[in-house]
């Protein structure tokens, strides 16, 4: 005598499945539209080279080698003049050897043939610089000494600071310290795009933190709304007894 198998599955309570369903739309609805924002701002960061962003391929940063022979000026007197001098380095500056060091928090540019004081420097200079490093083939439009209120591309550490704006494609500006001569900033509208774009991605309009209390709730709930799915997927279509 043949027995047929019976075959059992384990439904939820309508009830369950119907509170499920109910959490899942309404945690949709809320998150919906967040989900869309993180979409398409993840796209733009993934699709652009952050090299690109961040103005890299705006300067050639390019290394010089130094010859002992221009370096006139010693450590020992540098010290003799300086004694409070602080991280002391020995670099190049317009194919010229400079020493860079800090006095309190401000930042000295020396002469290591003669000696000069350098900075701060002037606004001549601060054009032979930025078109020294300039990568690109715009001319300068403008050029501005910041030394309060910076704009927001800028930390307000690197003033005194020159701005100087190139007449090329996504509107390019080097920023160059009044004090060290060095770039210490190189923006473009991409960047400035991506700095809005990527306070929308965290849900940080205020100050660009990725720990705000905002992102955080958002994903709480999102954790919620992606595992009611799952159940709903699990009944309403891999187990279609459930139907």
């Amino acid at each position: 005598m043949q027995h047929k198998a019976i075959k059992t599955t384990i439904k939820p309570p309508f009830s369950l499945l119907k509170a499920v369903r109910k959490t899942h739309k309404w945690l949709m609805l809320f998150l919906g539209i967040q989900f869309v924002i993180w979409s398409v701002t993840g796209a733009y960061m993934v699709f652009f080279n952050i090299d690109y962003i961040h103005g890299d391929t705006l300067i050639k940063n390019q290394q010089v080698n130094l010859d002992d022979v221009d370096v006139n000026f010693s450590i020992k007197e540098l010290y003799r003049l300086y004694p409070e001098a602080k991280e002391l380095e020995l670099s190049s500056f317009l194919a010229k050897p400079v020493y860079r060091f800090k006095l309190d928090d401000d930042n000295v540019l020396l002469d290591a043939n003669t000696g000069k004081l350098l900075s701060p420097i002037a606004k001549n200079t601060a054009l032979a610089v930025a078109q020294q490093e300039y990568t690109g083939d715009g001319h300068i439009y403008s050029v501005l000494l910041i030394t309060e209120n910076p704009p927001f591309e800028l930390r307000s550490s690197a003033l005194p600071a020159w701005q100087i704006s190139f007449d090329d494609f996504a509107s390019p500006i080097l920023y160059v310290s009044a004090t060290s001569g060095k770039i210490v900033g190189k923006r473009h509208e991409f960047w400035r795009l991506f700095d809005w774009i990527f306070r929308f991605h965290v849900m940080d309009y205020q100050d660009s933190e990725v720990d705000n209390t905002l992102l955080f709730t958002f994903a709480f709930f999102g954790i919620f709304a992606g595992l009611s799915g799952l159940i709903l997927v699990y009944y309403r279509v891999l187990n279609k007894s459930s139907r």
